[in-house]
């Protein structure tokens, strides 16, 4: 599946997020992890940004000044509903060229929807995007080699991919950064996430 066919999916789905019932904690305890790292609190960006705002309600708490990213035109349209006062831009990550530099980035269970063939060149985008001292926290699946699968557990058939521990940690180290916290947080699910310093 190409970037624009999980956007279509997840506009099938964004009911799963937007509703009262949604548990509005789910990785906050992660990004304050990931916060404490940060140096600077000035631009920040939610990639795969979703329609529930709560990574932007953290981010506006913290002090940084946010925008937000996705593919679904849907959970776009549901995010400038909930917050009209930040940018949010319907684009491909694989293919948007960033407009600035960042603190804080958060791809939160988003890159792992990227084609396999293409999440190093989105790292390498995201990690060349940060200033110095700038974080990134991203998940993925915490397998030993890469892979890729298509699954509809949520209704719509969407593909995911993951470059694997190693590979990821490799990435990290050649693109000039620290990789600070890796964790299996849902353990024994392989849901997987790291934090990455700009050095």
């Amino acid at each position: 599946m190409n970037p624009k066919d999980i956007g279509q999916a997840y506009d099938q789905i964004t009911h799963l997020w937007d509703r009262e019932d949604f548990d509005r904690r789910n990785g906050i305890e992660q990004h304050e992890r990931a916060i404490a790292f940060v140096k600077n609190r000035g631009n920040a960006l939610d990639v795969g940004c979703g329609c529930t705002g709560r990574f932007i309600d953290l981010l506006l708490g913290k002090g940084f000044s946010p925008e937000g990213i996705d593919i679904s035109i849907e959970m776009v349209r549901l995010a400038k509903k909930r917050h009209p006062e930040i940018k949010f831009h319907h684009r491909n990550i694989c293919e948007w060229e960033l407009p600035k530099k960042y603190d804080f980035i958060t791809a939160w269970d988003s890159i792992w929807h990227i084609p396999l063939d293409q999440q190093e060149n989105v790292l390498e985008k995201l990690f060349s995007a940060l200033n110095s001292g700038g974080v990134c926290i991203f998940s993925g699946g915490g397998v030993d080699e890469p892979g890729y699968h298509r699954d509809d557990c949520m209704g719509s058939e969407v593909y995911y991919s993951t470059l694997g521990i190693s590979r990821f940690l490799k990435v990290i180290s050649d693109l000039n950064c620290t990789c600070r916290h890796l964790e299996y947080d849902q353990y024994p699910e392989l849901h997987t996430y790291f934090i990455v310093q700009k050095t």
